[in-house]
C-alpha cells in the first residue's frame, strides 16, 4: 500500500515552507499551535500525496488553507480547486481563508474554526423509524 499522508520525499519541501512561513499563517498558527484551541492538536505544512495543506488537525480530518494574492488568478484558482478535490477525495474536510481575514478578523477565524469543531463532534440525530 502506498503511503499518503506526510511522504518522506515531501519532508523537504515541507520543512522549506515552514521556514519560510507567510505573516498571515505565523499568525494564525501562534494560535493553533500546542493545542491552543480547544485542545485540538494541528499540525503545519502537512502533505497529503503531493500536495501541502497549510494546516491540519488529524482527529477532525480537516485541512485549514491560507490564500495569498498567489491564489487569485484564474490560473491558481482552477489548480487549487483541483488540488482540494484530490485531497478532500481522502475524507479530508476543507475551510479556506484569506490573508486578509486572517489579519483583519483573526478572531471570527478562530470562531469558524470552533464552529467546524462543533459541527464535526456532535452527534448525528438518529434515524427514528416510525411504527404503523
Amino acid at each position: 500500500m502506498t503511503k499518503v499522508f506526510n511522504r518522506t520525499e515531501e519532508k523537504g519541501k515541507r520543512k522549506k515552507l515552514r521556514r519560510n512561513m507567510p505573516q498571515a499563517e505565523v499568525l494564525l498558527w501562534s494560535r493553533l499551535k500546542n493545542k491552543r484551541l480547544k485542545d485540538y492538536r494541528f499540525r503545519r505544512q502537512y502533505s497529503v500525496g503531493k500536495y501541502v495543506i497549510d494546516f491540519y488537525c488529524p482527529k477532525l480530518k480537516l485541512a485549514i488553507e491560507i490564500d495569498g494574492e498567489s491564489h487569485f488568478t484564474e490560473k491558481a484558482e482552477i489548480r487549487d480547486k483541483l488540488r482540494q478535490y484530490i485531497i478532500e477525495s481522502y475524507g479530508i474536510e476543507f475551510m479556506r481563508f484569506t490573508n486578509r481575514e486572517i489579519y483583519e478578523n483573526i478572531d471570527g477565524v478562530l470562531l469558524a474554526i470552533m464552529e467546524r469543531f462543533e459541527k464535526a463532534t456532535s452527534p448525528s440525530p438518529s434515524l427514528v423509524m416510525k411504527g404503523d
